[in-house]
């Protein structure tokens, strides 16, 4: 967070962030283009569609289902979304991301078949990209996680009963325990720190104060990272707010 007066804060609306997304257009043994399906456990993520078409696959304790996706469409979705982007014809989206950008910095599981959700440490060997592998190795690393995502995807959602979706959440959320530590540290430096600086303005105007009006402050930046491999494709990602 960096402050602007008592009561500033001068992140992202909201302690938001953005990420600018291209889809990926590998195809998958079932025939479809697209990402790495996975959920996030305490953000919502929201999709703004800037170009292309295609659709977001999700899978929640309510069942699957299908949300096509054009330029224009805005689609959201809360924690524990499984979600899938299906890439048709050159998607692209800017990621809203809740907690400034917790998505992108831990708050993502993937649909990894359950021997490999057993602890971090067998996780992480089937799903980190080291960033300093040359270009042809992170490639090769980001296309095997996805495949064997849509492995574990695919039996959760041919499953019957509830039963095989609740064991992907509780393992998941043992996955993610040694990490809640710094995720509340980014709340509280972000969205909280948003919500409780709106609380102090609000009280100022009650009382007849507009002082915090003088410390407004205007911030625009390029992205630091041009090209990641994410999740869903390849990322320009922003240090704003994060």
């Amino acid at each position: 967070m960096v402050s602007g007066g008592e009561s500033g804060f001068a992140g992202l609306p909201g302690g938001v962030a953005v990420s600018r997304l291209c889809v990926y257009d590998w195809p998958a043994a079932d025939g479809v283009r697209g990402g790495t399906p996975h959920l996030h456990l305490v953000c919502s993520e929201g999709y703004v569609v800037t170009g292309g078409r295609g659709a977001v696959q999700t899978l929640t304790a309510s069942g699957y289902q299908v949300t096509p996706l054009a330029a224009g469409t805005v689609a959201w979705f809360t924690p524990g979304t499984v979600h899938r982007l299906v890439n048709e014809d050159d998607l692209r989206i800017t990621v809203l991301m809740q907690n400034s950008g917790l998505p992108e910095a831990g708050d993502a599981v993937l649909t990894l078949p359950p021997r490999y959700l057993t602890d971090p440490e067998t996780y992480a060997s089937v799903t980190a990209i080291p960033a300093d592998a040359p270009e042809a190795e992170r490639e090769r690393i980001a296309r095997a996680r996805r495949d064997l995502a849509l492995e574990g995807y695919r039996a959760l959602r041919e499953a019957t009963g509830p039963e095989p979706l609740a064991a992907f959440h509780r393992a998941a959320a043992a996955l993610v325990r040694p990490r809640l530590a710094d995720w509340r540290a980014r709340w509280e430096r972000g969205a909280r720190a948003a919500a409780a600086a709106t609380g102090e303005q609000l009280d100022r105007l009650e009382r007849g104060d507009a002082g915090h009006l003088a410390d407004a402050v205007v911030q625009a930046e390029q992205p630091y990272e041009r090209g990641r491999y994410g999740m869903c494709g390849r990322l320009d990602v922003y240090r704003q707010g994060r």
